[in-house]
């Protein structure tokens, strides 16, 4: 047996969605949706994205602006697909569906789409880049050094973005669509451990992951305050123009810095990741075993991880791996990777029960 006591990037990654779990493999992606009747409806269909084959998706820090947004555009369209399943068959069609369909007939829903995402991008653009700026702008007059400035603006930034993800936490109807969060990165986590992916296995699993895109977007805030604190203009209008002018190089950064976290564990990566870490804790919940049926049927319509622990760890699954153990209790809040007991057979977790104590401090690896 092969040992790989390096990097096991998967490749997968995803999202949750209402009441299920979206993967996505290359240009593959599955969405797997418990419908009110509690059976699992998966679709699978391919998303090849913005500007697909072009040699600028390849070059380092172009490519994250592309891939930003073809997360956005894929999280959009999978999440109205989720909705579709819980939406009152008795709504009306509003004017603004029948003026859709008149001007761009089966073009509709993506037109709709693409607003949709465009908005959000604007309001992201004003709430996360330019609110902080006139926050820290009313300081101005009794403050004159642009450095601590700066730095202001910055943790204004910081307290705007944790504020955000703390006041979402407390609605009540998120704390599901958390849970499915946890249930996602668990599936991938239980995988790049090198665990077959069964339920108990992936509920002992983290639900903490490196590439999770509640991390990316710390990444971006966290960018944005050394980028802007280097780069400065005098007129405010050409600030705010600034700060907008630079959110694709900001995203890019970003991106590179996550990409390298999924592929990495050393020392500087996991204090990197640390804080985005942290406020994966809000971002997901400990999900039920119902909730990582759905995430494992999304995983397994997308991706063959029989083969990739056979390539990777370099062991094939014995059936009698896949019987799940009886269910554990896991309080809220706790990450669920305690040490697996050794079983008759099971001789891949000689590899995959390195430091699991190590989770809580950061260490497990959603590709955005």
């Amino acid at each position: 047996m092969k040992k790989n006591k390096g990097n096991r990037y998967s490749g997968i990654g995803g999202q949750a969605v209402l009441e299920g779990v979206m993967m996505k493999n290359k240009d593959k992606y599955a969405v797997a949706v418990r419908k009110p009747n509690g059976e699992i409806d998966v679709e699978v269909d391919v998303y090849r994205g913005i500007m697909q084959g072009s040699v600028l998706k390849k070059i380092p820090f172009i490519r994250g602006v592309f891939n930003f947004l073809d997360s956005m555009v894929l999280g959009m369209k999978t999440l109205n697909h989720s909705v579709s399943f819980y939406e009152d068959e008795e709504a009306k069609e509003t004017a603004a569906d029948k003026v859709m369909g008149r001007l761009f007939k089966e073009k509709a829903e993506s037109v709709m789409l693409g607003i949709v995402t465009a908005f959000s991008i604007v309001i992201a653009v004003a709430v996360f880049m330019v609110l902080p700026y006139y926050v820290t702008s009313l300081f101005e007059e009794y403050i004159r050094n642009v450095s601590v400035m700066a730095v202001i603006e910055g943790g204004i930034r910081i307290l705007i973005f944790v504020g955000y993800i703390v006041a979402i936490t407390m609605m009540k109807d998120i704390k599901r669509l958390y849970q499915y969060h946890g249930a996602e990165h668990k599936c991938i986590n239980c995988i790049e451990k090198g665990r077959p992916l069964t339920v108990h296995n992936a509920m002992r699993s983290s639900r903490l992951h490196k590439r999770c895109g509640t991390s990316f977007m710390f990444f971006v805030v966290f960018v944005s305050i050394i980028v802007f604190f280097f780069i400065r203009v005098e007129q405010p209008f050409f600030r705010i123009l600034l700060r907008i002018a630079l959110i694709p190089v900001i995203a890019g950064i970003s991106y590179e810095i996550i990409r390298l976290a999924g592929r990495s564990n050393n020392i500087f990566v996991r204090i990197l990741s640390a804080p985005g870490m942290c406020l994966q804790r809000l971002t997901t919940k400990e999900p039920d075993r119902e909730m990582i049926q759905v995430a494992i049927a999304s995983v397994e319509a997308v991706f063959d991880w029989k083969a990739y622990l056979k390539e990777t760890f370099g062991y094939e699954i014995d059936d009698s791996w896949l019987v799940d153990e009886p269910a554990e209790e896991v309080e809220d809040g706790e990450e669920g990777s305690g040490d697996m007991e050794e079983e008759e057979g099971s001789e891949y977790l000689e590899e995959t029960e390195e430091a699991e104590s190590s989770e809580e401090a950061g260490e497990p690896e959603e590709e955005i």
